[in-house]
C-alpha cells in the first residue's frame, strides 16, 4: 500500500522544552498504528505535529508526499486529517444528533453541501445507532463510552483520509471500553487508515497492524502488533508482565489483516 502519512527527523516542543526529539514514522494507507509508551514520551505531541495544533522545530510532515509545516489545522482538516481528542469534546447542552452534524461544518455553507452532510449524518446513523436512539438527548447526559461513539462518528463525518485518535479508551469502563476497539476494528476492516494513541499497550497493539514504542520523545521500537505484543520487552515495561505468556494471550480486538 502507498505511504500516507510520514513524518522525518521531527522534532517539536511547548515554549523552550523539546519533547519529540527527531521522530522517524510512516503510516500506509488503510493501516493502523499504534503508539504505546510512558506517560511523557510524546506520543500526543505526535497528534499535535500532525493535526497542525502544534508546529515542528526541525523535520518534516509529510501527506501522500505533500508536505504539511506551513498549513494550518484547519486546512489540514480540508485534506482530510480528522483528531479525536483524549478530552471529551462534544457541546453538553446541545443533542446528540446537532453534535454529530457538527461534524460537517465545513461542507455546510452551501445548500448542496447540507444535503450532503445530512446523507452522511443517516448513513452514519445506519452504523451507530445510539445517534438514533439517543438522537434528541443532550450529549451531557451520555455516559462516557457512549460520547466517545458520537465523537467518533462526528470525525467520520469528513469522511477523513486519517484518522488522529488520542486514547480513545481513557477513562472508561470495561465494556465501553470493549466497544471502542470494536470500533476501532471495524474502521481498520473498512480500509481505514488510523494512527491511534492508547496506554492500553495490550488493546491498542491488538487492533493495529503495526505499533511503535516512544521513550523519551525518540521510536525506541517499531514491529507488527503481534510482534510488539510478543517483545519481553514491551511485555516488561507496558503488560505488566515479567514478559512472558500475558503478552502472547489473545485479545478479544485483535485482527488479522
Amino acid at each position: 500500500m502507498p505511504v500516507l502519512l510520514e513524518l522525518r527527523g521531527v522534532t517539536a516542543g511547548y515554549g523552550a522544552g523539546e519533547v519529540l526529539h527527531g521522530v522517524d514514522l510512516t503510516l500506509d494507507q488503510g493501516e493502523v498504528l499504534c503508539l504505546i509508551g510512558p506517560n511523557g514520551a510524546g506520543k500526543s505531541t505526535v497528534l499535535r505535529v500532525v493535526s497542525g495544533l502544534l508546529r515542528t522545530g526541525r523535520g518534516r510532515v509529510l501527506l501522500r508526499g505533500e508536505p504539511l509545516d506551513r498549513l494550518s489545522p484547519r486546512e489540514r482538516l480540508l485534506r482530510g486529517i480528522v483528531q479525536v481528542p483524549q478530552e471529551r469534546s462534544l457541546f453538553p447542552a446541545m443533542t446528540v444528533w446537532d453534535n454529530l452534524l457538527m461534524g460537517g461544518y465545513l461542507l455546510d455553507g452551501t445548500r448542496s453541501g447540507r444535503r450532503e452532510v445530512r446523507r452522511r449524518a443517516d448513513a452514519l446513523a445506519e452504523r451507530f445507532p445510539l445517534l438514533a436512539e439517543r438522537r434528541r438527548a443532550s450529549a451531557g447526559s451520555l455516559s462516557g463510552g457512549e460520547q466517545k461513539q458520537v465523537e467518533l462518528a462526528r470525525a467520520l463525518l469528513l469522511e477523513p483520509a486519517l484518522m488522529l485518535l488520542d486514547e480513545p479508551s481513557i477513562g472508561l469502563e470495561p465494556r465501553a471500553r470493549r466497544a471502542v476497539f470494536d470500533t476501532v476494528g471495524a474502521l481498520a476492516a473498512d480500509g481505514r487508515t488510523i494512527l491511534l494513541v492508547e496506554q492500553n499497550a495490550r488493546s491498542g497493539l491488538a487492533a493495529a497492524d503495526r505499533g511503535a514504542v516512544l521513550e523519551s520523545g525518540r521510536v525506541r521500537l517499531t514491529g507488527s502488533g503481534a510482534e510488539l505484543l510478543a517483545d519481553p520487552r514491551v511485555a516488561r515495561l507496558y503488560l505488566g508482565a515479567g514478559g512472558e505468556p500475558q503478552a502472547q494471550q489473545p485479545d478479544p480486538h485483535s485482527r488479522e489483516r
